[in-house]
C-alpha cells in the first residue's frame, strides 16, 4: 500500500484505501455540507428562485470543490442565443457546463439540453445539473454510431437528506478539483460503466472469476476437478444465474 494511504472503515463495515491528499478534501466537502445544509434549508422553505440558487451553487463549488470563482467558474458561454448558467472551464478549456435550476425545481434531462449541445460544441464531456439540494453529474458517454452522445449520471447526491450524509460527501468528493486532477472522477466513471449488466455478466464468466470459483467449489467440497469443469460451470451461470443474453458467448 501507499505510504501516504490509510484504512478507513465507513460507516457499511467498508474498508477503503484513502489518500492523505484524499482525506483532506474529503473533509473540506463534508464541512462544507455542513456549513451550507443551514442556506440551503432556508431557500428551500421559502422556495428560491434560480438566481438565489445560483449563489449557493456558486459557493458550493469555492468552498467546497475547490474552484475558483474568478479562474475556474465564468458565466461567458452561450448556445444558440441562450446562456448557461456557469460553465467549469480547466486550463483554458471548458471541464463542464453547469445548469442551476431554483431549489423547488423537479430535474429531468430536458433541463440540459443547452449544456449538452454546449458541450458537445466544445468537446467536453461533463455536465452538471443541480438545484441546489440534488446535484447530478452527467458524462456525455460517445455513441458507437457516431450520434449524438448519451447523458449517463455518474454522480448523484439529495443534500438534504441526512441518511446520505456518507454518500453525500462521497458524491461531491469525486466533483471536487482535486478528484478531476488526480483522475478519481474518470476512474469513477469506468467503474459504472464496467457495473452495468453487460460488463458485469462478462467479467463473472472471464477467466479470473471462473478460476476463483473452481478453486471455492473445489475448497467446500473435496473435488479435485474433472475435465471441462470451467465450462460447466459458464454454462449453469449463464442459464440459472445471470439472465441469458448478457453472457458473452464464449465460442
Amino acid at each position: 500500500m501507499d505510504a501516504e494511504a490509510t484504512q478507513v472503515m465507513s460507516r457499511t463495515g467498508e474498508f477503503t484505501s484513502t489518500m492523505g491528499w484524499e482525506r483532506t478534501v474529503r473533509d473540506r466537502v463534508a464541512a462544507a455540507l455542513d456549513r451550507f445544509s443551514g442556506p440551503l434549508s432556508d431557500l428551500v422553505e421559502r422556495g428560491a428562485n434560480d438566481g438565489d440558487t445560483r449563489l449557493l451553487v456558486a459557493d458550493l463549488f469555492s468552498v467546497g470543490l475547490n474552484f475558483s470563482k474568478y479562474q475556474d467558474l465564468t458565466t461567458e458561454y452561450r448556445t444558440s442565443g441562450d446562456s448557461v448558467d456557469y460553465a467549469v472551464v480547466l486550463d483554458g478549456a471548458l471541464f463542464a457546463p453547469i445548469e442551476v435550476r431554483g431549489v423547488g425545481a423537479e430535474l429531468d434531462l430536458r433541463n440540459i439540453q443547452m449544456s449538452r449541445r454546449l458541450a458537445v460544441e466544445e468537446g467536453a464531456e461533463w455536465v452538471v445539473l443541480t438545484n441546489g439540494r440534488v446535484w447530478r453529474l452527467y458524462h456525455l458517454r460517445p455513441a458507437p454510431d457516431g450520434g449524438a452522445p448519451s447523458p449517463v449520471v455518474i454522480v448523484e447526491a439529495d443534500l438534504l437528506d441526512e441518511e446520505a450524509h456518507e454518500r453525500n460527501v462521497d458524491a461531491l468528493f469525486h466533483l471536487t478539483r482535486e478528484a478531476v486532477e488526480h483522475g478519481r472522477l474518470d476512474a469513477l466513471r469506468k467503474w459504472r460503466e464496467a457495473a452495468e449488466a453487460e460488463a458485469l455478466a462478462d467479467a463473472l464468466t472471464g477467466e479470473r472469476v471462473m478460476s476463483a470459483l473452481r478453486d471455492e467449489l473445489r475448497e467446500r467440497t473435496g473435488h479435485p476437478g474433472h475435465p471441462g469443469e470451467t465450462d460447466e460451470l459458464r454454462r449453469v451461470l449463464a442459464d440459472e444465474v445471470v439472465a441469458r443474453g448478457l453472457v458473452p458467448d464464449q465460442g
